[in-house]
């Protein structure tokens, strides 16, 4: 079973929730770890919030980084991608299906010129790997 990291945006919570339904399906030997952070990345709680995500992401072997219009703003999905390159996981953006046809990347899948597909979850299990 593959253990997959998801990165995203709280704003888009509600989108992702669709995402961890594929692990409910028999066709996909997928287990999904994530965390939702509200919290500011520098704040009192950003210490214990950072261990946390750091334990989720030891377990997985890919991150895949849903990816919104604003994803590209925040500073947890770009400490969680660095978190996730340093650790040696795939990582894969994956635009939402009524997300825009274009959109910009966070700062890593940008430094790394790293490509993006818009949804498809057939595909999203073949990069995934499963």
């Amino acid at each position: 079973m593959k253990r997959v990291f998801i990165s995203f945006r709280n704003e888009d919570r509600n989108k992702v929730n669709g995402l961890r339904l594929l692990a409910a399906n028999p066709d996909f030997a997928i287990e999904f770890y994530d965390e939702s952070v509200r919290t500011a990345i520098n704040s009192a709680n950003a210490t214990y919030i950072r261990t946390k995500i750091k334990e989720k992401i030891s377990r997985t072997s890919v991150t895949v980084c849903m990816t919104s219009e604003l994803t590209h703003t925040s500073q947890w999905v770009d400490w969680e991608l660095e978190e996730s390159l340093a650790k040696g996981n795939g990582i894969i953006f994956m635009g939402f299906k009524d997300g825009p046809a274009n959109i910009r990347l966070p700062e890593l899948g940008r430094r790394l010129d790293m490509k993006w597909w818009l949804w498809d979850y057939r595909h999203l299990a073949t990069l995934i790997g499963q």
